[in-house]
């Protein structure tokens, strides 16, 4: 079976409409998001709606816990908490229902989904080796899938060796058989890896081959949009450099 994973949508209907279409030209049969899918953007009733209609797995991340009041905005960044305030006063009440309704972690016998990590599904960044094995340790599962940190990344740890790690480009593929791993799809509405577009996982789920794509996306009309809105320019800056 293929899946396409996304992760940290944050109300980018831009970029998120863009990766649809690539997952449209896949070979995709189901889709997995793994939370935010309302944060710094603009557009989070588009954005709840189209991924209610689409996913068949959707995790709770920590700006959908902030908007619906179960996480404390204190946790937040200045950027960060304008945004969930904002995104509280025009979110529609079925959505916000909706999000509630999520958890972030999915699990079963082959892998585990989580937000950020099998330790903390809210809110660890798992960004280095170190944390990595940790967590694989934690999940005692063979395949993780993260996200959270905004960064398309793997981390692979094989019999009788350490766990190590690597940023993933555009195209880049792996073979997930045979070894225990940890995979970011990346960001698909605010990337932070110096790559703009919008990022996204395609995973054979029988095969375990998993490629990391990007998708060019209109860069400028959801910068524009979060103007509009008001909310904070940095936020709408950021997009054009991928960070």
């Amino acid at each position: 079976m293929q899946v396409a994973i996304l992760s940290d949508i944050h109300g980018n209907r831009h970029a998120l409409e863009a990766v649809l279409e690539d997952v449209d030209r896949s070979r995709a049969q189901r889709i997995w998001c793994l939370g935010d899918v309302v944060g710094y953007g603009a557009d989070p009733n588009d954005c709840c709606a189209i991924v209610r209609d689409a996913a068949h797995i959707c995790l709770a991340g920590n700006h959908d816990l902030a908007v619906t009041g179960e996480l404390s905005l204190d946790e937040f960044s200045r950027g960060a908490a304008l945004a969930a305030r904002w995104t509280q006063e025009v979110l529609r009440d079925e959505h916000v229902r909706w999000l509630r309704s999520l958890e972030p972690t999915y699990v079963n016998e082959a892998l585990g989904l989580y937000h950020a990590s099998p330790r903390d599904p809210i809110w660890e960044y798992v960004l280095n080796a170190l944390l990595a094995e940790l967590c694989l340790d934690a999940a005692g599962r063979r395949l993780c899938v993260v996200g959270h940190s905004h960064v398309a990344l793997s981390f692979v740890r094989r019999d009788g060796e350490a766990t190590t790690g690597e940023a993933r480009k555009a195209g880049e593929t792996a073979e997930l058989a045979g070894a225990e791993w940890i995979v970011n799809p990346g960001s698909v509405g605010q990337p932070r890896d110096g790559d703009p577009r919008a990022a996204w996982l395609l995973l054979d789920a029988d095969t375990g081959h998993a490629q990391w794509r990007r998708v060019q996306y209109d860069v400028a009309g959801a910068g524009a949009a979060i103007r509009a809105a008001r909310l904070p320019d940095s936020l709408a800056e950021r997009l054009q450099y991928g960070q």
